[in-house]
């Protein structure tokens, strides 16, 4: 099943990047593979006709036929219904709690983005278990934030958000949040500045 379905995303420039038993399914995570992804999307329909919410249009239309291929069905963190990841990337064996409390995935560090799962009857085979990057990390994380907008009482969001409507934030809203980006699994993901870049600013609309 793992080596199939992994051979089927990678044609979209897709990899799994978690997995997990639950309910008597086996539930597959779907991230970008990097390098490589981004030149694939950016050719896509959905990220040149000018409608909103690119990626996940395109998210969906490439993980859900590929889900039913494999007699399962896709999930995914938007649109109605909308799964909730977040407990799904915890228990998927590739992720773990950062030191600023955001996900940290074992290969794409703090720029972990999950474009849909699979979900498929039956407990099939699990990835083997990740190792946490953080595990003799110094966490520059913590310190690479210029307004401190991560602490031990988590993530202060109005901060953040208002200092991004700063000239001064142009390092961030160029090139994407400096503390995912001081990650040292983050920089060897291989994902592209300007990548960083555009999901910076679609969250700011």
């Amino acid at each position: 099943m793992i080596a199939a379905l992994a051979t089927a995303l990678a044609a979209e420039r897709l990899f799994l990047s978690g997995s997990l038993h639950q309910e008597g399914e086996t539930i597959y995570l779907v991230s970008p593979d990097e390098p490589g992804f981004w030149a694939h999307f950016t050719a896509s329909p959905e990220f040149r006709d000018g409608a909103a919410h690119p990626l996940d249009r395109w998210s969906e239309r490439v993980i859900a036929p590929i889900a039913a291929a494999f007699g399962g069905h896709g999930l995914f963190p938007f649109g109605t219904p909308r799964t909730s990841f977040i407990p799904l990337i915890l228990a998927s064996g590739q992720a773990f709690t950062s030191p600023i409390r955001f996900p940290v995935h074992a290969r794409m560090g703090l720029l972990a983005s999950y474009r849909g799962a699979i979900a498929v009857p039956g407990l099939h085979d699990l990835l083997p278990p990740a190792t946490s990057p953080c595990i003799g990390c110094a966490a520059p994380c913590r310190v690479a934030c210029p307004i401190e907008a991560f602490s031990d009482a988590g993530y202060d969001v109005r901060s953040c958000y208002a200092y991004l409507d700063t000239p001064e934030a142009v390092d961030c809203t160029s090139g994407g949040c400096l503390a995912r980006r001081a990650c040292p699994a983050s920089q060897g993901y291989g994902r592209l500045p300007e990548q960083t870049a555009w999901h910076m600013r679609q969250s700011l609309k």
